[in-house]
């Protein structure tokens, strides 16, 4: 019995880590004493029961965490909980309350009769479509018509310099570098997922083809998103292609007209279109005068940034916005330059100044649009809801008090946010009084040539910033507010080559005569306050966009700290935070939009520049706003949301894809109830003074 309680031990229990001291003394102890084995079963059984309890009270070390563990947990809580959920969403019954996936919008209405009857055309935004190799360097040579842009952006990780290189184009033509060519990729693959499980246009494209919709009768629009406008046409024939897409599919269904619905930035690429083809060669398309009524039913523009997107403004200053000013501060060093040398932002800085297309976004009008530096068509907006009856109290208690103040009473007047500031170089340049800011000189935008700024020991990453002083940009900096037009004397100084190149492909203002024959130029073609609509009285334009999101408007800016591998000297400041209606946050003024363009982009030129007869529709367009109050969705099974308002969730709304339908399927703007606003869009185009 007592070789079989000694196997156990060996067997069962664990060895004893010694230290070296301990080690020693066991040693000692071994040998002195000599082992002592009693013939008796109970004897043998107690000396194991008291070596094992003595083995038990000694305490282990704790084990050293590391970082990997934590990543190993994070992942497998990750799995864990990815599993879980795509068991009960296999598994559980379909008819639990909250696990019911709605019926598609699709599907409903071909049940009440709705069928395909004009043909459809969809124009994917900016980024969204996907670009494939045609030619490229070594580096990329095995990767012939494969995608580089949309897709699975698997190439990011394994060669991402040479990607970087590719998805560039020539900062002197902004065309194609030499030996490198990147195409759209065509058909409705084109934009339908943006990435793996990411869809863009793909909810859309079934709900049609759930009425009768196929490659005969729905057709996308795809082109290079990085080039402008014109130079699709020049460079692809793009608008040609479109052109003659539209005149088949109208004769091929029974001369039913199309309905073009864009998106984002290709609501401004069809305006364009819209020109160009009308317009005598070699500069337009020679549709001539009348092609668009004959062949267009009705533009269904989605989340259109007619008037421009502010955030295009930080991009091109410091390759942010409110998500990456967010990450920087949150995380300090993960995206800047000193991070392991990887210059994340200026490698982002350096290929978007080469897209003109970006320019095109630049928020146009002025300050008759946008505000100057004391008003704004926004002013009053509250953004946190908590404060939205205070602040109409405050502004209540101000109308009473208005007659008093000659008598002597005081009172406090709350600050409005001042949007019109677009930029402001510290949070007290936002706030103060026009008369206390610097006035601007024309020595503020002189630049000075520096090699002070190199980077050669942190990688040969270039952006126009190693060609200026540090004087220069503090001139610049020094508590400075600037509004959308003096931002354009601002980009020109900072950006010069790429602003030099795209201002010949687009304009920002205000047309005084648009009889005046420059305004035939294709620079003026993709701004709706320097164009007029063509000459169709039956068609009709659509805004369609959603609302209730907080959208940036304006930013508080700083000037970087120095660094060893930093070139660009200017940031968001994200510790810019507070204010008295809750629209300040992380150094970024919020508005109401669908997160990307603000309500006053996507509705004023449908609910004033449009409406009615008006210098810029001077054949009566009917125009109909349709906005969409934007909900989260309320379990994961919702995806993205079936009410999202956001810019691309949107996408998937289910009122969104039913009013398509059925504008699609023949019916009018007055038949979906003609406008549904939520927003103060009204209120700020009346205060809008622009001449119609």
């Amino acid at each position: 019995m007592a070789y079989i309680l000694r196997f156990r031990k060996l067997c069962f229990l664990e060895p004893v880590k010694y230290s070296s001291c301990d080690k020693a003394k066991a040693d000692e102890k071994k040998s002195v004493e000599t082992p002592k084995v009693e013939n008796e079963d109970q004897g043998a059984v107690s000396a194991v029961l008291e070596e094992n309890t003595k083995r038990k009270k000694q305490k282990k070390q704790p084990k050293e965490w590391r970082c990997i563990d934590s990543c190993c947990w994070i992942l497998g809580y990750m799995c864990t909980t990815w599993w879980l959920l795509l068991f009960l969403f296999h598994f559980l019954p379909g008819n639990l309350p909250g696990l019911k996936v709605p019926e598609p919008p699709g599907a409903r209405l071909k049940r009440e009769g709705l069928t395909a009857l004009h043909p459809v055309v969809l124009v994917p935004g900016i980024v969204t479509g996907g670009l494939e190799l045609w030619e490229g360097k070594p580096c990329y040579e095995d990767l012939f018509r494969r995608r580089l842009w949309g897709g699975s952006f698997t190439e990011i990780f394994k060669r991402p310099m040479c990607w970087l290189e590719h998805l560039s184009l020539d900062n002197e033509t902004g065309l194609d570098p030499p030996g490198i060519r990147v195409r759209a990729v065509p058909g409705l693959v084109a934009a339908d997922y943006f990435a793996p499980g990411y869809f863009v246009w793909a909810i859309l494209i079934e709900n049609l083809a759930r009425i009768g919709y196929e490659g005969k009768n729905m057709y996308m629009a795809a082109y290079d998103w990085r080039l402008s406008f014109q130079n699709t046409e020049i460079r692809d024939q793009t608008l040609s292609r479109l052109k003659s897409k539209i005149e088949l599919m109208y004769v091929t269904n029974g001369n039913k007209k199309v309905v073009v619905v864009p998106h984002s930035m290709g609501v401004i690429y069809f305006l364009h279109f819209l020109k160009w083809v009308e317009s005598p060669p070699p500069m337009g398309g020679g549709g001539g005068p009348g092609w668009c009524g004959k062949h267009i039913k009705a533009i269904m523009n989605i989340g259109p940034a007619f008037l421009g997107v502010p955030k295009t403004i930080s991009n091109i200053l410091s390759a942010e916005s409110k998500d990456v000013a967010f990450i920087r501060a949150m995380a300090p060093g993960l995206l800047d330059s000193d991070f392991l040398g990887l210059q994340t932002l200026e490698h982002v800085m350096r290929v978007s100044r080469t897209w003109d297309s970006i320019v095109s976004l630049i928020p146009k009008g002025g300050e008759t649009i946008w505000g100057n530096l004391d008003w704004s068509p926004e002013e009053g907006h509250v953004c946190d809801s908590a404060k939205k009856t205070q602040h109409q109290q405050h502004l209540d208690n101000n109308r009473k008090n208005e007659n008093n103040s000659k008598g002597g009473t005081s009172f406090r007047v709350q600050e409005l946010t001042k949007y019109g500031r677009m930029i402001s170089f510290g949070k007290a340049a936002s706030d103060l009084p026009s008369s206390q800011l610097p006035v601007f000189g024309s020595e503020e935008f002189v630049r000075g040539n520096s090699s002070s700024n190199s980077n050669s020991s942190c990688g040969d990453v270039w952006t126009e910033y190693n060609e200026m002083t540090q004087e220069s940009i503090k001139k610049i900096a020094e508590n400075k507010a600037y509004t959308v037009r003096t931002l354009l004397d601002l980009l020109r100084f900072i950006a010069p080559k790429m602003m030099k190149r795209a201002e010949a492909h687009f304009s920002h203002g205000i047309a005084d005569d648009l009889d005046d024959p420059k305004y035939n130029h294709y620079k003026y073609w993709s701004n709706p306050l320097e164009t007029k609509l063509p000459d169709a009285p039956d068609m009709e334009i659509y805004c369609l966009y959603g609302v209730g999101i907080p959208t940036e408007r304006s930013y508080v800016y700083k000037l970087s700290a120095s660094g060893r591998c930093k070139t660009i000297p200017l940031q968001i400041d994200s510790s810019a935070d507070g204010s008295d209606n809750g629209c300040l946050k992380g150094g970024v003024y919020f508005a109401d939009g669908d997160e990307s363009v603000p309500v006053l982009s996507a509705g004023f030129m449908c609910a004033k520049g449009w409406k009615g007869k008006t210098r810029f529709n001077p054949s009566g367009i009917a125009t109909y706003i349709r906005e969409y109050m934007h909900k989260p969705p309320i379990s994961l099974l919702e995806g993205r949301g079936l009410e999202s308002g956001a810019h691309v969730d949107i996408m998937g709304n289910v009122a969104l894809i039913e009013d398509i339908l059925r504008v699609a399927a023949g019916a009018s703007g007055a038949e979906l109830g003609s406008d549904r606003i939520y927003s103060d869009i009204r209120k700020m185009s009346e205060k809008i003074n622009i001449r119609l």
